[in-house]
């Protein structure tokens, strides 16, 4: 048995598909059910057995799954060990949307960095939420940044509540605050139908009652802000994203009541390389209030 086959093993037990998890791995989904067979054979004892269109983890499968994540950490953690030591050559990894990205870079990262001179941060761009996840899942990222809620198979570091506002061409006859109740009838910017995104817009919409006119449905970001310019609609998102939006002639307004969603710091569940515990500790010592 070696590493590569507790890379294997963790994978597959966490995507519950040979195909995601081979895709995870970036190799051919043969390849992986060739190797996870090996080492079942190797081993004497079955690890996955078949459910549908995935695979489940067994009695035994599981206590192996265990001991392979053990395994990978503890070479984590020494590999982090060893890094130290010449942390010239370190480099951290975080995902994040690009409305957090801001106040990720303008906050934190000159915090950290006057800390760690001699770690390098990189960050990983991704649209949306779900994409932080799929960076942190595929180890692509140490620590991803993003809004809650994230599957519960990560570890999540709550750290602020962040202020959806409105945004909004210039010309609309609007109070600022604008009562959320305002918001029926009018032309928004939002995600596409059926996204985890837009279902959580119509729970807020369905909770005040209002039912604004979709003008654009699209999952692409770099558009959004595009179309405010462009008078198409307004568009509710993040205070963070106000001086951005300002810098385009656009109209930023809070809501009443008040909008909130809590902002964090996520990884997987698995030790972390001491710089990520570091970033994780200096992050929180703001909070969620």
């Amino acid at each position: 048995m070696n590493l590569q086959q507790l890379r294997y093993v963790v994978a597959t037990a966490e995507h519950r598909t040979m195909t995601d998890a081979a895709r995870s791995l970036y190799i051919a989904q043969p390849a992986l059910s060739r190797a996870i067979r090996d080492l079942e054979r190797e081993l004497g004892m079955t690890l996955f057995a078949r459910s549908g269109r995935g695979v489940v983890v067994t009695a035994q499968g599981r206590r192996v799954v265990k001991l392979a994540r053990e395994a990978l950490d503890a070479v984590a953690e020494i590999e982090a060990f060893a890094t130290q030591g010449n942390s010239s050559g370190a480099e951290l990894r975080i995902a994040s949307t690009p409305s957090l990205e801001p106040g990720l870079a303008g906050r934190l990262l000159p915090a950290y960095a006057a800390e760690h001179p001699g770690i390098r941060v990189h960050i990983v761009r991704c649209e949306g939420r779900e994409g932080v996840v799929s960076a942190v899942r595929e180890q692509r990222a140490d620590l991803g940044l993003t809004d809650l809620p994230v599957p519960t198979d990560l570890v999540s570091h709550p750290l602020e509540r962040q202020e959806i506002v409105l945004i909004s061409p210039p010309g609309l006859d609007l109070p600022d605050p604008v009562p959320v109740a305002r918001l029926n009838g009018m032309r928004l910017v939002l995600p596409a139908p059926g996204s985890p995104r837009r279902r959580e817009f119509d729970q807020i919409f369905a909770t005040y009652g209002v039912r604004p006119i979709p003008a654009v449905e699209s999952d692409e970001r770099r558009g959004w802000l595009r179309a405010v310019r462009e008078g198409r609609a307004s568009l509710l998102w993040y205070r963070s994203m106000a001086e951005q939006a300002a810098r385009a002639g656009l109209v930023v307004r809070s809501l009443d009541p008040s909008l909130r969603k809590i902002i964090a710091v996520v990884h997987a569940r698995r030790r972390l390389p001491a710089m990520a515990q570091d970033f994780v500790a200096l992050a929180e010592g703001g909070s969620a209030a």
